[in-house]
């Protein structure tokens, strides 16, 4: 599995520490075990992806 190309959704567990970008653009370090936060603009759910 490639995590470059893998998306997450508000909400769900973070599996591996890291950087990770919103849809909108927002970067966020986060750590394992957090769950995903709303989108940080519009507090909204949105996607994220590993950045690192």
């Amino acid at each position: 599995m490639n995590s470059t190309n893998t998306s997450y959704r508000t909400g769900e567990i973070v599996d591996h520490a890291g950087n990770y970008i919103s849809e909108s653009g927002k970067k966020d370090q986060l750590k394992k075990g957090e769950k995903f936060p709303a989108c940080p603009l519009s507090g909204n759910e949105t996607t994220w992806k590993i950045t690192d």
